[in-house]
C-alpha cells in the first residue's frame, strides 16, 4: 500500500489558525502605524509649505491642531510638539508611546518619534 504524502487536515487547520491570528494582529496594529505616518506627513507638510517661517510656537501648535483635525489624528496634539529653532529653520519634533491591546493581558507598545529636521547620517547615540 502506498503512503500518501503532503499536508494532512490537521496541518492545514493549524496553518489556517496561525494565518487568521496574524491577520487579526495586523488589523489591530495597522491603524496605529498609519496614524504615525499621518503625523509625520502633517509635520513635513507644515515645514514644506512655508507656514513655519516667522511663526511663533503658538502658531505652529495651532497649525498642527488644524491639520490634526482634518487628518483625524488623535494620538498627539499641538501641545505635544517640541518646537525649536536651528539656525533660521523651525524644527518640529514629536515623540509618543501608544499601546495596542491584543488579547487578555497581552499588549504591544510602540515608541514613535519624528522630526521635521533633515535626517542625519550619524549613528544613534552619538
Amino acid at each position: 500500500m502506498n503512503r500518501q504524502k503532503g499536508i494532512g487536515f490537521l496541518g492545514v487547520l493549524i496553518v489556517l489558525i496561525l494565518v487568521i491570528l496574524a491577520l487579526i494582529g495586523g488589523m489591530k496594529v495597522l491603524p496605529t502605524v498609519l496614524e504615525y505616518y499621518t503625523i509625520k506627513r502633517a509635520v513635513a507638510g507644515m515645514t514644506q509649505s512655508g507656514e513655519l517661517r516667522n511663526a511663533t510656537v503658538a502658531d505652529v501648535r495651532k497649525s498642527f491642531d488644524l491639520r490634526a483635525a482634518v487628518d483625524d489624528i488623535k494620538a498627539i496634539s499641538g501641545k505635544d510638539l517640541d518646537i525649536t529653532k536651528e539656525g533660521s529653520e523651525v524644527v518640529v519634533s514629536f515623540a509618543y508611546e501608544q499601546k495596542v491591546h491584543m488579547f487578555g493581558p497581552v499588549s504591544i507598545a510602540f515608541d514613535f518619534h519624528g522630526s521635521s529636521a533633515p535626517t542625519s547620517t550619524r549613528p544613534r547615540g552619538e
